[in-house]
């Protein structure tokens, strides 16, 4: 499912339409090239799930991993600078989504299956003017499925 974002807005709106589907165990994995919005539209998703204004929610590419507290635990973490599935493991990652955590991954298409396979993945793209954005919405597996079909609606 492709959708056009022309504005910051509508990408705060897509991520609030997710971010109420959303559930404890969840992989949400996020593609696109450096400044596409992965990290904006994670802070949105972030704010839908009651993560409070006061607490920053930045990209995790130099410290990997930040857990925050919302209506469900979630975990926000960055593989872009990770060489292999074991540096990814280390991380403690898959417990942490196994232990009922959201689980959001900018740069995780390579650890999809590693991280359980089910997943709802987010490709971003720079659209036609400087705030729009292009997402492609896939899924692997019947959750992933499942949070596509919810958003299609």
């Amino acid at each position: 499912m492709i959708l056009e974002l022309p504005t910051r807005r509508s990408t705060i709106r897509l991520a609030h339409r997710l971010g109420a589907h959303l559930g404890p165990g969840d992989l949400v994995v996020l593609s696109g090239d450096l400044g596409t919005g992965k990290t904006f539209f994670v802070r949105a998703l972030c704010r839908s799930l009651g993560v409070p204004p006061a607490v920053e929610v930045t990209s995790p590419t130099f410290t990997l991993v930040h857990e925050l507290a919302g209506r469900i635990p979630i975990v926000h973490a960055d593989a872009y600078r990770l060489k292999d599935e074991g540096e990814l493991l280390a991380l403690g990652l898959r417990e942490a989504r196994s232990e009922g955590a959201l689980l959001l991954l900018e740069w995780g298409a390579p650890y999809v299956d590693v991280l359980g396979g089910d997943a709802l993945i987010i490709a971003f793209e720079h659209g036609a003017s400087e705030s729009a954005r292009r997402v492609t919405l896939s899924a692997r597996g019947p959750r992933g499925a499942e949070l596509v079909a919810r958003l299609a609606r």
